[in-house]
């Protein structure tokens, strides 16, 4: 692939710059070419073309010579023999400074592991702190590599070079107004992330070109007589969206690409501000406005520096467009962002830290301690528009758009945000979830015995509260968690007559894959370990269950045989003298149930609910069927278990919560289980001891009462 030749180079550069140092541009293009030679891309071609296509991507943006000059020679320190002293004395010490930064750059790995992620993101946002120009030659480097992505053979190599691009360099680029710049870098990433998905999108878009071209003249010449027919002068283009932009609508709204009805946006371009509003009423007053797509930047800026109306509407052949309503001036600025500014082009450059969001992210550096929280926070910092805020002492707390006063309470130190109780809002009481505003003065109002609520989690906004919050819960739930895990096992040894200590889990501690035993109690407490099994393996010299127990409260000794032709010394009437029975573990019933009884030979009878699905299986035994009923006198002051399933909220207090409402309805939980767990709900088996049906029912209604049980049904089976 041929490359621009010096002439070419120096002839651009010229061409909107004609005071640059035409002489120090052929010295850095033949310096370069020389530190190069020999050396290959991955492609097959000079490795100088690299540089060159650099070069050729920020004259584009019409950037001072220095940058051009910095951007031939960017890669000799690092892969030549040259040094810093050898560029800073044939070129001078700012186009050294700028080649430095740049090498500094290409030394970082945003994609190591977590641990090294936050500092080497360090090193790269304090390298643009101290001249924005390095981070423009950084974005016009990884766009040609991502433009010649394809020549790399490993697969890995590339899905991890395009990643790092999307989450990291992508919003840089937003960040700084590039946004054709961004637009491409975006979509060279999509193509090797999702290359199907790309190959969908892209197809599609072709059909629809080849087929809307028309339709497309069409509105562009309805909208420009629409601007004459009001003494508006002004340039209307149209455009197909990007493939990236059209896949990430698709995903965030679940929706396919025939449903996606503003695939064409349309932009006008006029000379002045008041044109911009003038040419918004005349285009919603003749056209439908589609509700939710007016947003004004001209008035509030984005903090790129963007200026533009966008709106949608119903247009011209009643097709839903995009529009996008803007001035010259403020075109150039979306379209090139921080390199449209006149200063460039002057010699004179800004410091990165004259840039909000860069010295809020080197804000977040100092204060942060864990490298993940410190990466999840800088990429929301990143993607989202800002709110400024103020304390009632007038310090200022930078958020993100939609922030609460959680966040801002956690903004201002951690220990603000656990105790917060309320928030006045200018003045007035606000509710907690209220979204904060530009220029709100912000009072937290915090108590000493206050702790996070889980709800806070959803409320948040920031990574830096989320984390903060998840950390508190984490810790109190492990701490609930402990206590029931206690409660579960001092219920299981008080049915044997014996009480329970943490000692005691030392002998079995061996046994299970936990480290200590609060971690052992832990466990038990939600369900991952059976407190009667470990109440069990603490005790081996109890070999009866609490089910077994409870079936021998009702088995008679050989001297009291004369009693069962009675059956009014039996919890069960209808049995013959001196045969036993016990109660069906598939159903467990309980006094109210209708049940029925099946002779089994060498075991007695088996008690069932008669609707349990295991009756089936002695459908065409008649013979083995009995009828049988309860001894309601017998029963009155006994209890037996039955099983129930309680899908309840996956948060620290339900647990707690849960153990309380069974413990108000005298109902002793002897086993639980978690089943499984799925978004924000878990599902548990327990076994609990009630006096009869009806007591089984207060039970039931009981937990469905609580906020925090989803649902809850008794087991009839399995």
């Amino acid at each position: 692939m041929a490359f621009m030749r010096q002439y070419e180079l120096v002839e651009r550069v010229k061409s909107y710059d004609p005071n640059a140092d035409e002489e120090a541009l052929n010295r850095a293009y033949i310096f370069a070419m020389k530190m190069h030679s020999g050396q290959k891309r991955e492609s097959g071609e000079p490795y100088f073309s690299h540089p060159i296509a650099v070069a050729s991507i920020l004259t584009e943006y019409k950037l001072d010579a220095a940058t051009i000059i910095t951007a031939l020679l960017h890669d000799t320190v690092e892969d030549t023999p040259a040094s810093y002293a050898d560029i800073k004395e044939l070129f001078g010490e700012d186009v050294a400074n700028l080649v430095e930064g740049v090498t500094k750059l290409s030394k970082v790995q945003i994609h190591s592991e977590a641990s090294k992620q936050a500092e080497n993101f360090q090193k790269l946002v304090l390298a643009i702190s101290s001249d924005i120009r390095v981070l423009l030659l950084k974005l016009a480097d990884r766009l040609h590599n991502m433009r010649t992505l394809y020549f790399c053979k490993k697969w890995e190599k590339r899905q991890r070079i395009a990643k790092e691009t999307l989450e990291i360099y992508v919003p840089l680029a937003e960040r700084i107004g590039m946004q054709s710049l961004k637009d491409e870098m975006e979509d060279l990433a999509f193509q090797n992330l999702h290359p199907e998905a790309y190959e969908s999108i892209t197809s599609r878009l072709s059909f629809l070109t080849e087929k809307g071209e028309k339709e497309m003249e069409e509105v562009i010449a309805t909208l420009k007589k629409d601007l004459a027919d009001n003494n508006i002068h002004g340039e209307v283009t149209g455009r197909q969206k990007r493939p990236y932009s059209i896949w990430r609508k698709m995903q965030k709204k679940n929706i396919t690409l025939e449903q996606i009805f503003d695939i064409m946006a349309f932009r006008v371009i006029v000379d002045t501000v008041a044109e911009c509003y003038q040419v918004l009423g005349i285009m919603h007053t003749k056209y439908p406005m589609i509700p939710g797509r007016y947003k004004d930047y001209i008035s509030t800026p984005k903090q790129n520096g963007y200026r533009s109306i966008h709106t949608g509407i119903i247009g011209p052949l009643n097709r839903r467009i995009e529009l996008q309503i803007r001035t010259k001036e403020m075109h150039q600025i979306a379209e090139m962002g921080v390199a449209a500014h006149w200063e460039y082009k002057q010699g004179v450059h800004r410091e990165g830290t004259q840039y909000r969001w860069l010295r809020d992210l080197l804000e977040l550096l100092n204060h942060s301690s864990d490298p993940n929280e410190f990466l999840e926070h800088t990429k929301i910092a990143m993607y989202q528009d800002q709110v400024f805020c103020f304390s009632p002492k007038g310090d200022l707390i930078t958020l993100p758009k939609g922030a609460t006063p959680i966040d801002f309470a956690y903004a201002v130190h951690s220990g603000v945000g656990d105790t917060c109780v309320g928030v006045k809002i200018n003045g007035k009481i606000s509710p907690l979830r209220t979204i904060l505003q530009n220029g709100d003065q912000v009072d937290i109002l915090t108590a000493k015995n206050q702790t996070p609520s889980a709800e806070w989690e959803r409320i948040a906004v920031t990574a830096k509260a989320k984390a903060a919050i998840r950390r508190y819960l984490r810790a109190e739930r492990r701490q609930q968690l402990i206590e029931a895990g206690r409660t579960l096992l001092s219920a299981a040894a008080k049915e044997y007559g014996l009480t329970f200590s943490d000692k005691d889990l030392s002998v079995v501690l061996s046994q299970h894959k936990q480290k200590t035993i609060e971690d052992l109690l832990a466990a038990t407490g939600e369900g991952l370990l059976s407190a009667t099994d470990l109440f069990h393996q603490m005790h081996p010299e109890v070999k009866m269950s609490l089910y077994q127990k409870t079936m021998s409260l009702f088995r008679k000794s050989p001297e009291k045989q004369a009693m069962l032709s009675t059956g009014k010394s039996m919890p069960i009437t209808g049995l013959f003298p001196g045969l036993s029975y016990s109660f069906a573990k598939c159903c467990h019933p309980v006094p109210g149930d209708k049940i029925v009884g099946i002779v089994t030979t060498g075991k007695g009878v088996t008690i069932h609910m008669q609707d349990c699905p295991v009756l089936e299986k002695f459908s065409d035994e008649p013979e083995r069927w009995m009828d049988v009923g309860w001894n309601d006198e017998i029963l009155k002051d006994r209890s037996l278990p039955v099983r129930i399933k309680v899908t309840l909220a996956d948060r620290s207090d339900s647990m707690p919560e849960l153990m309380t409402v069974l413990a108000q309805q005298a109902a002793p939980v002897s086993n639980l289980t978690t089943q499984k767990r799925s978004e924000g709900w878990m599902d548990l088996v327990l076994d609990i001891e009630v006096r009869d049906r009806n007591h089984l029912d207060t039970v039931l209604q009981a937990l469905r009462a609580s906020e925090k049980v989803s649902s809850v049904a008794r087991i009839k089976a399995g």
